[in-house]
């Protein structure tokens, strides 16, 4: 299968942080949800694929390209969609288009006009005067309208209302119908991804914790609860973490095969959301 990002041995050191050892592919053809924390990582590793920070060590290719070679061929085949406005706030949508345009060979003014008229965009109103929502919109037309083979979008959905992000959601499900394009979603609010996204990768304090199919992940991960006298020193190994009562536990397993031959009809388990997994992996403490 093609892989439109591989990342290998990445790392990027900063004062008081770092991302360390990233090693992932993204597969042409599908929508990767990129999840963790606040501070975990996410935008850092998004400006290290897009040439926007360079690694301390490791290599990273886009379309089996390096930027070293082919920066303005791989730029010309990617869309960047923010959840803040990319454009000088007193630009309107017929001045970013006069600007865009001469940037990138497939340009389409066809298209550019039939997604500022589908998201209802103003052509002649200043960019600081749109809401969050039009803002996200407009740099998604942007991205279209240069027939991006590769859409990388950072919190799109943030502060966004729940009808808005639903709409958003749908658009995106239109737009991966010919499985020629390959979406690569970071965003901290889970339940976007559980309606849309085919991998899930997490991230947590700079390494990646997983990079699973969603079926993968209802298949082997669950939340698992039971009575605190069946737990001791050995039983506790089969969790990412478990949360502990004077009665009972409830304990996030990533193999779930394992927690019934262990445990075998003595506990219950049921599907653990994201949010869930991200929480247990985090050891049950607040997300940050």
């Amino acid at each position: 299968m093609e892989h439109v990002i591989t990342v290998k041995n990445v790392s990027k050191q900063f004062k008081n942080f770092a991302v360390k050892d990233l090693n992932f592919n993204i597969k042409k053809g599908f929508v990767t949800g990129f999840i963790g924390g606040n501070g975990a990582g996410k935008s850092t590793t998004i400006k290290l694929m897009m040439n926007l920070l360079r690694p301390d060590e490791g290599e990273i290719e886009l379309f089996q390209m390096k930027y070293d070679e082919h920066e303005k061929e791989i730029k010309q085949r990617i869309g960047f969609v923010h959840d803040a406005n990319v454009y000088y706030k007193g630009l309107h949508l017929k001045d970013i288009r006069r600007i865009v345009k001469p940037a990138y060979e497939r340009w389409d003014d066809e298209l550019f006009y039939h997604y500022i008229d589908r998201f209802n965009l103003p052509l002649t109103k200043s960019i600081r005067h749109f809401s969050k929502g039009m803002q996200m919109k407009a740099s998604l037309a942007v991205a279209l309208s240069h027939d991006a083979e590769l859409i990388i979008m950072d919190e799109p959905t943030s502060g966004l209302d729940p009808v808005f992000r639903h709409e958003l959601i749908d658009l995106l499900q239109q737009i991966m119908l010919d499985e020629q394009r390959t979406i690569f979603f970071s965003t901290h609010i889970t339940s976007d991804l559980e309606r849309f996204a085919d991998y899930i990768m997490f991230i947590q304090q700079g390494e990646i914790k997983f990079q699973h199919t969603q079926n993968y992940l209802e298949e082997h991960f669950a939340l698992v609860k039971g009575n605190i006298d069946l737990l001791d020193r050995d039983t506790e190994k089969a969790f990412v973490h478990v949360k502990k009562t004077t009665t009972n536990f409830v304990g996030l397993t990533n193999d779930v095969s394992q927690t019934k031959e262990i445990f075998g009809n003595n506990v219950y388990l049921e599907r653990a959301s994201l949010e869930e997994i991200m929480y247990y992996y985090k050891g049950g403490d607040v997300l940050a």
